[in-house]
């Protein structure tokens, strides 16, 4: 072996040493034996690679693969960038720049979609959730930071990138082109729908969010609502603490959620009574586009029994992200607490599981709600109807007539679906490349 390659390898030894043992440091009830095994495990397998494999192994990819592999089994929204793209990152975060309205998160080692915010140059061009995206630029998404890939799909309003796109309807990359745009949050809205049903669509939570649900269900109680529904089906955008804002106008009393990492202490957020504006029936509207504040609203309002929650299992994104800087100049950018719900469930981690699961049309009641059998993490896209909505139909029913006659109503499942609402996995590459 060339010295060269011995000193490239000691580099990666020392350098996975350290991230192990910051883990070991790190984790709850961890201990540094783990820590050694876990290491001696990847010692002989770069040994192997190194004396069998049939050319001499690039280390830089393999220390960034390991890296990138080990961040994303922790936390798919985490990121190791290094010092010249940690400069990069700190100017993009200061910068207002134009975007194409992208909701990321890391799958198979690549880069994925969680959603496209609505009206943004991504959803016009009608990237969904769990799009893959092969390459940003150009540049293949393998082991590719996620803030970076924020970073290359930015730019100055008006200019274009080009996005290499897999769908599982179209299994050969798809190249976009999409024009960036200073993106801005939709306004909730409220409908009244027949029967004296209120509707409230929510599809970000931004800054003011809550005001505005707060405006549109007081104008529909205004207009005789007797019964509302919360639609935030494809509401990824935005911020956890809006979410509990919007869970409170629905509640006077209780743990709307918590917050807690490693090194953050525990808080507690706690409904205050003189925001709650309503007690009207509700049913909430959730899908696989759910994410962030939306799910920390759902989730309080579910686990509290405030709200039936009708649709798929959500996304599961709920955390306080921050960069922790290397003394190489980069960073690594990761979870540091996560929102639960208030029972007792890290939202980043269990999503949420609707308490009616509607399947390509199909409702089935959830034994997940009742802890009994947790839904798969992925599911295939459902096929809609045009002029129709099934999830809104079911959660009228549920609003009007409960879950349990509304359980008997649908009768028995077909032969064709599946116990719990499980639904078939994902067919997706692991390498789109190949």
């Amino acid at each position: 072996m060339s010295s060269r390659l011995k000193i490239a390898v000691v580099g990666v030894s020392t350098l996975l040493v350290a991230v192990l043992l910051m883990g070991a440091v790190l984790g709850k009830g961890g201990n540094n034996n783990g820590a050694y095994r876990e290491l001696a495990v990847y010692t002989e397998v770069l040994s192997r690679i190194k004396s069998d494999y049939v050319e001499e192994p690039d280390l830089k990819s393999v220390t960034l693969g390991a890296l990138n592999g080990l961040l994303e089994s922790l936390d798919p929204f985490a990121s190791y960038l290094n010092a010249e793209q940690y400069k990069e990152y700190l100017k993009s975060k200061d910068a207002e720049k134009g975007n194409v309205g992208l909701i990321l998160s890391k799958r198979f080692g690549y880069v994925g979609v969680v959603d496209a915010i609505p009206g943004s140059p991504a959803a016009n061009a009608g990237l969904i959730t769990n799009d893959m995206v092969e390459s940003i630029r150009g540049i293949a998404t393998r082991d590719m930071p996620l803030a970076y890939a924020y970073i290359l799909l930015q730019g100055k309003p008006g200019t274009t990138v080009e996005v290499s796109i897999l769908q599982i309807q179209h299994p050969e990359p798809k190249k976009i082109l999409l024009t960036r745009a200073v993106i801005a949050y939709p306004r909730a809205t409220g409908k009244m729908l027949p029967d004296q049903i209120g509707i409230v669509a929510v599809q970000a939570m931004g800054p003011g969010t809550s005001i505005e649900v707060a405006n549109a269900v007081k104008g529909l109680e205004k207009q005789g609502a007797k019964r509302l529904l919360l639609d935030l089906r494809h509401c990824g955008a935005g911020v956890p603490e809006e979410g509990i804002k919007v869970a409170n106008l629905f509640q006077d009393k209780g743990l709307l959620s918590y917050l807690q990492g490693q090194r953050v202490p525990r808080q507690n957020f706690e409904a205050d009574p003189a925001k709650s504006i309503t007690k009207l029936p509700l049913v909430v509207m959730v899908n696989r586009g759910t994410a962030s504040g939306a799910e920390v609203a759902a989730a309080s309002l579910l686990d509290n029994k405030r709200a039936e929650v009708v649709g798929e299992r959500t996304y599961g994104d709920a955390s306080v992200r921050q960069p922790v800087s290397m003394e190489d100049g980069g960073a690594i950018i990761l979870s540091v607490a996560k929102y639960y719900s208030p029972g007792g469930k890290a939202i980043q981690d269990t999503a949420v599981i609707p308490s009616v699961l509607v399947v390509e049309g199909e409702t089935v009641e959830s034994e997940s709600a009742e802890g009994e059998e947790e839904a798969p993490e992925e599911v295939a896209p459902a096929p809609v109807k045009p002029n129709d909505d099934p999830t809104l139909q079911k959660a009228i029913e549920v609003l009007t007539k409960g879950v349990k006659e509304t359980a008997k109503d649908s009768g028995p499942a077909d032969a064709g679906s599946t116990k719990g609402g499980e639904m078939p996995p994902l067919n997706v590459p692991r390498n789109p490349n190949k």
